[in-house]
């Protein structure tokens, strides 16, 4: 019997372990999905320790940057970016730590964009799902500024507000489960139908940061298919 998981804090908005013991169910694995809600990393060593058939797990808000030093391998890919969001561990219980968040934005990018030529992004946020979407967009050669509240960045993009063929991507955690009603404070009103806007969120469905902008005829799109694709490059990770 093998054992995966899920490290963060909080949790409860999380489809991860639903999804995996589904896909454990289907592919008539003997493994089982574990969440483990931590306040501080330094309890990983205990939680590897008392967990011997523990043979990987994921990794959310807020420990994407944080778990580097806990890591004996990193993947290229994922020192590029800055961030990690999987980790292997191997038969020696040494941690290998991977990115596959890029790898889900690059897909969900692709079906918002398709019919838009993108002449600007607006990256809302600084964590480690950030750093992923900055690795992507480069590589698209997609100019982006990121938005934050300690530059007063959010100030300067109200004045001035939403041009044609615009990308927003909320990074951030604002108006996840449970805290639905809140939303990131942005010049909705000047948005349009060439504009697309991107929540990383997948729970609620449809967020307010979404809603708003629907509302002045600009495609939305949440994050369940790049939890889905970052989740299937996990699985091919960990040699599922």
């Amino acid at each position: 019997m093998h054992y995966y998981g899920l490290i963060g804090h909080p949790l409860s908005h999380s489809f991860s372990k639903a999804y995996f013991e589904d896909k454990f169910k289907n592919e008539h694995l003997d493994s089982y999905f574990l969440n483990f809600d931590i306040e501080n990393l330094d309890n990983l060593k205990d939680i590897i320790n008392q967990h011997i058939d523990l043979q990987g797990f994921t990794i959310t808000h807020p420990y994407k940057k944080a778990i580097f030093p806990y890591l004996d391998f990193i993947d290229e890919n994922a020192k590029q970016i800055g961030a990690v969001n999987v980790v292997k561990i191997d038969s020696s219980r040494k941690l290998h730590g991977f990115n596959t968040d890029y790898i889900g934005f690059q897909g969900l990018l692709e079906e918002a964009t398709k019919d838009i030529d993108i002449k600007k992004a607006y990256i809302c946020g600084t964590g480690g799902a950030s750093e992923a979407v900055k690795f992507v967009l480069g590589q698209k050669n997609i100019n982006f500024d990121v938005i934050t509240r300690k530059n007063n960045s959010y100030q300067e993009l109200r004045r001035q507000g939403f041009n044609d063929n615009t990308l927003i991507i909320n990074a951030t955690p604002v108006g996840m489960y449970p805290n639905c009603d809140e939303k990131l404070d942005l010049p909705y009103e000047t948005a349009n139908g060439t504009d697309v806007f991107i929540d990383l969120i997948y729970n609620p469905e449809e967020t307010m940061f979404m809603k708003e902008a629907k509302k002045h005829g600009a495609k939305t799109f949440n994050g369940l298919k790049m939890l889905k694709l970052q989740a299937e490059a996990a699985w091919r990770i960990w040699g599922l």
